[in-house]
């Protein structure tokens, strides 16, 4: 053996140990950068979608609605004339002492005059004004539930381009170690100690390891985009998204699950309970009675006078009165309607409360298989990796073929991949539980 091939030797070997001893590194041990929290980005979506502005207009349309309503307990004004000819008039066919006749009114009268008018008690003013401020709650509500799957499609996203970071990171170890390797074999076959088929496996396998590294970088930036356009942030080909750890948040609520009501729907049911509620009160006042002052000033022929046939200014004030006890049953029936409605609202709050609690169930099961998945992946990628170093220390005497290393290497990649997707997979369902119960990924 000559000196030239005992160096290249050494050198191979030197290069394989560093190459070993950073497959030995665990995969999280790249993600050292995170861009941003889960929690954030999430919000990002939300307040990036053009329905969030509809919380503004809701409110703006509130104020006008509300306006409305107090302008009511305001005076108001009317200006209004009229002008007519009628038929026929009063008579008074008499003729008075000394001859004289009680004059006959005009057949064509006018009149112009200004009303004024002033309530002063009305119920149902403030009971108005309580409906429409429960309608705008309502209203905001439902609009926050609408936007709650933005925080699932985040997560998705978000965790499709981590599953394709792992991966990356770890076809990218493997490789390192394949080329190291490829470097003893090659040194092997120009010195005519090993057959050219050693140097062309390995070579296949690299070539065929960086295909497979093309795909997961090509998925991982499709993710990417992805989430960019959700949340509005750019991320590139040296984005390293974080693993977030939220096993310490999930323990302290998971004994209490079934009682948790963060979710916005929850608060959607609650406000439409209060908004049947306000109705109903509103609807109770419509029959109590109101009064209000009027006024009226105007200039006609006749004025108060009625058999007088000259024009006349003149005015009158008072006070109205107006009830309406009866209605023929109208207001009980839209009190029923009201009922039927509340019992509307509160099937739809057990049906979606009967569905979360089917979801974490789900969740739950998947989290323990992958805690559990876990523990076992620790050593079986440790007796995978002491198999590999086996077959490495026999690959570099000579005694094993290539291909009988890649096996064994693939092996390694394999279970280290599959370890890497379980962490990534565990804190996926993890979060994915936690927005289903309504919980912010912080």
């Amino acid at each position: 053996m000559t000196m030239r091939f005992i160096l290249a030797l050494v050198c191979a070997a030197a290069f394989d140990a560093t190459a070993g001893r950073a497959q030995v590194a665990p995969p999280d041990s790249v993600q050292m950068a995170d861009t941003t929290s889960l929690g954030a980005l999430q919000d990002s979506a939300v307040s990036r979608d053009p329905r969030a502005r509809e919380l503004a207009l809701l409110a703006a349309q509130s104020r006008v609605r509300l306006a409305n309503i107090r302008a009511e307990s305001k005076p108001t004004v009317a200006v209004e004339g009229q002008a007519q000819y009628q038929s026929d008039v009063a008579r008074i066919p008499i003729t008075l002492p000394g001859g004289i006749k009680v004059p006959t009114p005009p057949h064509d009268t006018y009149d112009a005059h200004v009303a004024v008018g002033q309530q002063l008690y009305d119920p149902a003013l403030r009971l108005r004004r309580a409906v429409e401020e429960s309608q705008l709650a309502e209203q905001e509500a439902q609009l926050r539930a609408q936007l709650y799957p933005l925080r699932q499609n985040v997560n998705d996203a978000y965790f499709a381009a981590l599953r394709a970071q792992s991966q990356v990171a770890e076809l990218q170890l493997g490789i390192t170690d394949l080329e190291a390797q490829l470097q003893v074999a090659t040194s092997r076959v120009n010195h005519g100690t090993a057959l050219p088929s050693e140097e062309k496996s390995l070579r296949a396998e690299i070539l065929r390891r960086r295909q497979s590294l093309a795909d997961a970088r090509a998925s991982r930036n499709a993710s990417l985009v992805v989430l960019s356009d959700l949340t509005g942030q750019r991320f590139d080909s040296l984005t390293i998204l974080a693993t977030p750890e939220l096993g310490a948040r999930l323990a302290t609520v998971r004994d209490s699950i079934d009682s948790i009501t963060a979710r916005p729907e929850f608060e959607q049911f609650a406000r439409s309970r209060a908004l049947l509620e306000q109705q109903e009160r509103a609807q109770n006042a419509q029959v109590l009675p109101r009064v209000s002052l009027f006024g009226r000033a105007g200039y006609g022929r006749p004025g108060l006078n009625p058999l007088s046939d000259k024009f006349d200014s003149y005015w009158l004030a008072g006070v109205q009165l107006q009830w309406t006890p009866w209605n023929w049953g109208t207001t009980s029936r839209e009190k029923e309607v009201l009922a039927l409605q509340r019992q509307i609202v509160t099937a739809e709050e057990q049906s979606f409360r009967d569905n979360l609690r089917r979801g974490t169930v789900q969740d739950l099961a998947t989290i323990d298989r992958l805690v559990a998945a876990l523990a076992e992946d620790d050593e079986i990628v440790a007796l995978r990796e002491s198999i590999a170093a086996e077959t490495r220390a026999r690959f570099r005497e000579g005694v094993v073929t290539s291909a009988e290393y890649v096996d064994r290497q693939t092996d390694v990649v394999s279970a280290r991949t599959s370890r890497a997707l379980h962490r990534v997979e565990l804190a996926q369902a993890r979060a994915h539980l936690l927005n289903t119960l309504g919980i912010e990924t912080r």
